[in-house]
């Protein structure tokens, strides 16, 4: 049995976790900054970082507290180290590897990436008990990332495709923006949407047939051109059908290759993995296939630390020295993620 303290700190929440074995958890704390972007209308770097400056103690604090252990019951600490922002990153990074040298632990260094798609694992507050099996394919959506990843049997991942502009919840903020809508922009779009009653407007799917890829800038576009309109569809009208061709074509492409690659189950994760229609349209579309479909419950699509710890415990071989020479990784071009990730 291992337990793993880990850390989550890419983006605008501060999260702490206590898991065992990589699914079984026994806490998980976030502090969000929400109220404060939501000022902003976005997440503003500098500001994020000082509020994980002054957010990470207590968190951790909690998430020992509620795990009902003390640091006798650690055996490693993991922390995200990429992608993500880079102030966002050196935070939780720096305080995993500042308690791992102090309490004479091991360190894991975890890709963000991984961790959404790992979410699957985890149970205590999921939707089942089984492990996914292998090999699966996982549709990764947030506001950061838009990508499809072959994981083989081995575990190990193979990049298949990806966005080639805005990520999907970034096109959900954008096109929030434009509807007078709060931030972020997801939730906004989807309590709007559900007023619309009979789809009653079409927008464009960009299907780049022939790949694996998604396009959502002109979806977006298209949506500024209809709402500048003097006679403009009503708000809820555009938000229905915004987030009808975000899922028609997330789902489509993602049961062709599921299809395709002749996978055992489907892993869907991230943060627009919490959208209601998008759940929906994924199970319909691949459970016709055959092939079971896995989507943490929305609590875990979100970043959380419960994830970090699910994709470390599958790398503690590869745990460091915490006073070893670290760095984050806050980008990396679509080609030496691939790399990474399939090495890992």
């Amino acid at each position: 049995m291992t337990t793993i303290l880990a850390l989550e700190s890419s983006c605008d929440e501060t999260a702490a976790a206590v898991v065992v074995d990589g699914r079984r958890m026994r806490s998980n704390v976030v502090a969000s900054q929400i109220e404060l972007h939501e000022v902003t209308g976005g997440v503003v770097p500098e500001v994020a970082a000082r509020q994980h400056l002054r957010a990470i103690v207590p968190v951790i604090r909690q998430a020992l507290a509620d795990a009902e252990c003390d640091w006798a019951d650690i055996d490693a600490v993991a922390a995200t180290a990429g992608p993500g922002l880079p102030g966002a990153l050196v935070v939780g990074l720096n305080a995993g590897r500042a308690l791992a040298f102090a309490r004479g632990l091991p360190f894991i260094p975890t890709d963000h990436i991984e961790g959404h798609v790992c979410a699957n694992w985890l149970v205590g507050a999921g939707e089942a008990t089984e492990a996914p099996p292998l090999p699966a394919l996982a549709l990764v959506v947030s506001g950061g990332h838009t990508e499809l990843l072959l994981m083989r049997a081995d575990g190990r991942f193979r990049r298949l495709g990806g966005t080639r502009d805005d990520a999907a919840g970034e096109a959900f903020d954008k096109v929030a923006r434009l509807l007078g809508l709060g931030y972020p922009g997801g939730p906004a779009i989807s309590r709007l949407a559900a007023q619309a009653g009979k789809h009653r407007l079409r927008l464009p799917r960009a299907w780049l047939r022939g790949s694996d890829d998604w396009s959502f800038s002109g979806l977006k576009t298209a949506v500024q051109r209809v709402v500048a309109q003097p006679d403009a569809p009503p708000p809820a009208q555009v938000a229905d059908a915004f987030e009808e061709s975000v899922a028609d074509v997330l789902s489509a492409k993602t049961a062709y290759a599921a299809e395709r690659e002749g996978v055992r189950s489907v892993l869907v994760a991230g943060g627009v993995a919490a959208n209601p229609r998008l759940r929906a349209r994924i199970r319909e579309r691949v459970e016709a296939l055959g092939i079971p479909v896995f989507i943490p419950p929305p609590e875990l699509c979100t970043d959380n630390a419960a994830m970090i710890a699910a994709a470390a415990a599958r790398h503690l071989d590869a745990a460091v020295d915490p006073a070893s020479p670290l760095d984050i990784h806050s980008t990396l071009p679509p080609a030496e993620r691939a790399t990474m990730l399939t090495r890992r």
